[in-house]
């Protein structure tokens, strides 16, 4: 998301009135055994999640609908059926930026990206991945992923099927693209899938991958209701809410909400402490677990985010005034009336196939004649064009302001907009916790902290987060510790990290604060951060410790494992960092810094054969990575092949003319023979 902003505080908008959740009278089951706040059976640890296909034996019909929804389709494993996109020949995308041309293609029933370069017609540089899973429906794209050894990683193409063209993934624009190596974790996958088998102490590495969102995204886990009804336990679910197994329809609204809003809330997700992307099962309150974050903007209605359906729709007044407080909370839908998301769309049937009545009716049942004095007050010419399409108007079709090439409809519901009101300057007023009314100020700082990393490197989020966070004693220094040292590790001022760290003390650091391995493996992250701000200090020993404890914490990390290599390297123990680069690359071949610095490692060792094979097999991944190049330079000095160490200078200072090192070491070149 690139966004224009400047600094500004926090705002808050009006609340939305939430009713509680209300469990009581008719709501109960006879013999229920459960009588507390949360009475649902599978939100306990003892249920387990028992799959698409155990559900279809009871389930048939709407599996057989589902599976053609854009939830049903939404990840699978790349194959010709699955593919929505159009491929030829001459069917190429150009990084104008990085120099790198991509295309397409099928080799048998494998598909397949190359990524190439070209000078004149001559092709100096041709790298080919396989695409192993395709990410969307292709109702708005194809996105594609492929597997290394369990670790996921997004492919720099993308198919936009509404007009039908291939193009760079959101986020790879515009000097942008990391090729073959943005990581692809718990967060995306954990809404594109069930429940993936993510590797705890990992970033991206999966040892389980399903296809596409199940029944019990939104029911939650099956087992308990499994279980039940196979031991002939029967719920009349006319009269009883079944709480075995949660029917969002059934829910009260805001936790009706929350299950859409778990994955059509898209955005600055900060995850409560001690939780995961994991521990949100519907019928739960989502903020318990998750806060969601969105910009606002002043002077900009129009503009949205593509997956922010629920949040629009809040903000309109359909919403707003669709439910009130008088409503039958005895009933088992006591809000089917109010406007929410299945008000207009049937989980389990897919947007293709439903009707554009059934959304007008959603209008009409509300904005009838006697209520407003006549459903319409457009042009008899507009309506007859329209066919009296409520949608067209109110929520017309656009682009979303994150991903390109695709139109969606936008659910704030709403007069349309005059031009002038559109044509206004944007003015970011700040960012807008979308699911939890005040969240507290360690979460907004996390907030700004994370839109700085994730979205945009605006430094104005900084100096917000700032406010957010006191240091002012020691005790503000610990209640705040990992959240201060991500923000100044950002700003690259390591002396403030170490000053954290002495206030805390290293040794309680190491064995009692930063002691947990975690989903998040925030623990891990901040132990790395001090890690690195001792070594770019100059202190090697204490960043070799951190190092160490973050790759304990969290092993299947091959950045941490390959700075704990570098830090043994630096303190001239290559014997020992060699068997470390080497277990990187038993777990992720394609890790290119570990691939050089192993080479590096080996010519150290007087193994320049080795080493040289190392450091071609890293060019063919990654032709530009500059610590490579400079290794490279740096052998063939050694060599004294001082034309091919200028050539490769040469073509380093091309991409980056800024890189000091090695302007200072062809300075020192052009004194030599060549």
């Amino acid at each position: 998301m690139k966004i224009s902003v400047h600094k500004i505080a926090l705002f808050s908008l009006a609340s939305i009135v939430i009713l509680s959740m209300v469990y009581c009278g008719n709501n109960t089951a006879p013999n229920s055994k459960l009588q507390t706040l949360d009475p649902y059976l599978n939100h306990t640890d003892t249920a387990h999640y028992e799959g698409m296909s155990q559900c279809k034996l009871c389930h048939q019909n709407i599996y057989n609908t589902f599976i053609n929804t854009g939830m049903g389709k939404s990840f699978e494993h790349a194959s010709r059926q699955k593919s929505s996109a159009k491929f030829s020949e001459h069917t190429v995308i150009y990084d104008k930026y990085k120099d790198f041309y991509y295309h397409p293609f099928w080799d048998g029933d494998s598909l397949k990206i190359m990524e190439f370069r070209l000078k004149g017609k001559d092709t100096t540089y041709k790298h080919i991945e396989k695409v192993d899973y395709i990410v969307g429906s292709g109702q708005h794209t194809n996105s594609h992923i492929m597997n290394t050894n369990g670790y996921l990683h997004q492919m720099p193409m993308t198919y936009y099927t509404q007009k039908g063209e291939w193009d760079f993934p959101p986020g790879f624009e515009n000097g942008s693209n990391t090729r073959f190596s943005r990581k692809i974790g718990l967060e995306c996958m954990s809404c594109h899938n069930t429940l993936p088998g993510f590797v705890e102490g990992s970033e991206n590495k999966f040892n389980a991958i399903p296809e596409g969102v199940s029944c019990e995204r939104c029911h939650g886990p099956g087992s308990i209701h499994v279980q039940q009804r196979s031991t002939g336990s029967r719920i009349d679910t006319a009269k009883y809410i079944d709480y075995s197994i949660v029917n969002p329809g059934k829910l009260p609204i805001d936790l009706q909400f929350d299950v859409c809003q778990r994955c059509h809330l898209q955005g600055n997700a900060v995850l409560k402490k001690g939780k995961s992307f994991f521990d949100f099962r519907p019928g739960m309150k989502l903020s318990d677990n998750i806060t969601t974050f969105l910009p606002r903007y002043k002077n900009a209605d129009d503009q949205f985010i593509m997956a922010s359906h629920a949040d629009r729709l809040k903000q309109s007044k359909c919403f707003i005034k669709s439910f009130k407080p008088e409503m039958d909370s005895t009933s088992l839908r006591p809000y089917k009336n109010a406007l929410t998301c299945v008000t207009c769309h049937n989980p389990h049937v897919s947007v293709k196939v439903t009707g554009k009545e059934v959304f007008n009716n959603a209008c009409k049942n509300c904005h009838t004649e006697t209520k407003h004095n006549g459903m319409c007050t457009e042009k008899e010419e507009t309506r007859i064009k329209i066919q009296d399409n409520c949608v067209s108007c109110h929520m017309p079709k656009s682009g979303s302001i994150d991903i390109p090439h695709v139109t969606v409809h936008d659910h704030y519901i709403r007069k349309p907009m005059k031009k002038e009101e559109v044509q206004k300057v944007k003015e970011f007023i700040g960012l807008y916790a979308v699911n939890e009314k005040n969240p507290d100020k360690k979460t907004k700082a996390i907030a700004y902290i994370q839109q700085y990393d994730k979205f945009e490197a605006n430094p104005a989020y900084l100096d917000s987060a700032k406010i957010y966070l006191s240091d002012k004693t020691v005790n503000d220094v610990k209640q705040n510790f990992e959240t201060l040292i991500h923000l100044y590790f950002i700003k690259q001022d390591f002396s403030k990290v170490l000053n954290y760290v002495t206030q805390v003390g290293k040794d309680n650091l190491l064995k009692v604060v930063l002691v947990n391995k975690q989903w998040s493996n925030d623990n891990a992250w901040t132990l790395y951060r001090i890690g690195e701000a001792y070594y770019n200090s100059g202190n090697i020993n204490d960043a070799y410790t951190f190092y160490k404890k973050a790759d304990e914490l969290s092993p299947y990390n091959p950045e941490f494992k390959n700075k704990l290599g570098a830090s043994l390297m630096a303190q001239n123990k290559v014997s020992e960092a060699i068997p470390i680069f080497e277990s990187i690359l038993k777990e992720d071949s394609k890790f290119v810094a570990a691939i050089n610095n192993l080479g590096y490692a080996n010519l150290v060792s007087g193994n320049s054969t080795k080493a040289e094979e190392l450091y071609n097999r890293a060019l063919k991944l990654d032709p530009d990575y500059e610590p490579l190049l400079m290794n490279m330079a740096g052998f063939n000095i050694y060599k004294k092949n001082y034309k091919v160490a200028k050539d490769i200078l040469n073509q380093l200072l091309k991409k980056n003319p800024k890189n000091e090192q090695a302007n200072k070491v062809l300075e020192q070149l052009k004194g030599m023979k060549v």
